[in-house]
């Protein structure tokens, strides 16, 4: 018989997620919190956005917030260079061909 820890996070009574490492259920509860701190956030704007927008946004926000910090902060993230296009060598017939 196997034994598999795992790490529920819970909030107000439900299950939001499921973990194997308790690093990984705190950091995800640890976004939940940020989430629940922005709405009021995002709310004080008065941008007349429906509360379910309102809860994605934030949640967006709260899980992007290590970029989000840096775009705050001025550093911008650099532009993935334009690939090249592919081009074909062209193919020499041979006279057995």
């Amino acid at each position: 018989m196997a034994v598999i820890t795992k790490f529920v996070v819970v909030r107000e009574g439900v299950e939001k997620m499921t973990f194997t490492s308790k690093k990984e259920a705190d950091a995800y509860d640890k976004m939940l919190d940020i989430a629940d701190n922005l709405v009021p956030f995002i709310t004080s704007a008065e941008l007349k956005i429906d509360e379910n927008s309102v809860e994605k946004l934030a949640f967006y926000l709260a899980s992007n917030k290590d970029e989000l910090a840096n775009l705050l902060k001025g550093v911008v993230k650099a532009k993935p260079a334009a690939a090249k296009p592919a081009t074909k060598k062209a193919t020499k017939k041979t006279a057995a061909e």
